[in-house]
């Protein structure tokens, strides 16, 4: 199977070849492709891509994947009730 038809990043519908290329132009840590490519920024937060991420970051740099950073989380700071929601959509009616 070719790197154009695997798709690490479903949410962002990136492709190994995709990864591949930016690795070969030097951008190697996570935070980096994250930034570029968007993995990591769907709807899973990185949960199905992540893992798959760090091991070709890991075997492009020929370091234990242990070594390469993960990716930076920054959840929501505070929660939206829905009924705060429902409130502001009929406020602009």
């Amino acid at each position: 199977m070719s790197k154009k038809d695997i798709i690490i990043c479903r949410c962002e519908d990136v492709t190994l070849e995709e990864i591949h290329q930016l690795l070969e132009r030097g951008y190697t840590n996570i935070e980096e492709l994250k930034r570029l490519l968007r993995v990591g920024m769907g709807p899973c937060q990185g949960t199905t891509c992540m893992q798959l991420i760090q091991r070709e970051v890991s075997k492009f740099l020929n370091i234990p994947i242990e070594e390469v950073k993960t990716q930076k989380v920054r959840p929501l700071t505070m929660g939206v009730k829905l009924n705060a929601i429902k409130e502001g959509a009929c406020d602009e009616s």
